[in-house]
């Protein structure tokens, strides 16, 4: 039997349409409790979480965001929040709670996410690919010229897998901010012998060291003369030199060494 066109296509609209009304499912209610139950939440959270993921769960001095938490959004009543908290995860310790304590900080984890979801403004925390907006190559060029950074870096050296081991902001702070770097230290006696090691203490009195060995040497600054090769310096220097071109640029070439 031959329809009209425009019958057959009215129902092939009917049924696309309808099909995707089918496929998409209602968005799940955000659960709402008690009040006095988020409040005993919001003390214990923050006791003893607060610290790294902030006082408003929005993420801290190392914890992640969890209002934007994949583990929080699957979460139904602490099933998902509860073997984290009293087993631990990567960095983060375990914590006794009791199905009660539990079920409050889940209430107010819960809450604090709702709240967030609902705020004009966009997001509070910062993803990976916020910091990854630049120009691989251009970053590859400062990181071989005008950065000189391959002076003392290699990407198939020490920054090897670097962008996996530090991600997003973390890589911006080892960027900006190099920490744990170990200065050389060469003291130069009144007898005119030197002495080489790792610098272990540095003021306008008190020169220290530690020689090869691992022995701790130490003279009064006075009477030593002493060179001091500090990697460090060179990215404080380039604080008061970088453009945002070259940071955005730099860590977006950073990140592609994984």
């Amino acid at each position: 039997m031959n329809l009209p066109g425009c019958i057959t296509r009215g129902c092939i609209v009917l049924l696309m349409t309808g099909s995707l009304v089918f496929a998409q499912a209602p968005a799940k209610p955000a659960p709402i409790f008690p009040p006095e139950l988020v409040k005993t939440g919001e003390s214990s959270f923050g006791q003893q979480c607060a610290f790294c993921h902030g006082r408003d769960t929005g993420g801290g001095e190392d914890g992640p965001d969890l209002t934007r938490s994949k583990l929080v959004a699957e979460d139904v009543e602490g099933n998902q929040i509860g073997p984290v908290v009293r087993n631990g995860r990567n960095k983060m310790p375990r914590f006794t709670v009791t199905d009660g304590e539990l079920a409050a900080l889940a209430a107010f984890i819960h809450t604090r996410k709702s709240i967030a979801e609902s705020q004009k403004g966009g997001r509070k925390g910062v993803d990976a690919s916020d910091l990854t907006t630049g120009n691989i190559d251009r970053g590859k060029k400062y990181f071989n010229g005008a950065g000189k950074c391959n002076t003392c870096h290699s990407p198939t050296g020490d920054l090897a897998g670097v962008a996996t081991r530090h991600d997003g902001l973390k890589l911006l702070e080892r960027l900006m901010y190099p920490h744990g770097a170990k200065a050389k230290m060469t003291v130069t006696l009144p007898s005119g012998e030197t002495v080489t090691g790792s610098r272990a203490y540095l003021d306008e009195f008190t020169v220290a060291l530690r020689d090869a060995s691992g022995r701790y040497r130490s003279w009064p600054a006075a009477r030593v003369k002493v060179q001091v090769d500090d990697p460090a310096e060179a990215h404080v220097d380039l604080l008061a030199k970088y453009t945002d071109d070259d940071i955005h640029n730099l860590m977006t070439y950073l990140s592609t060494l994984k």
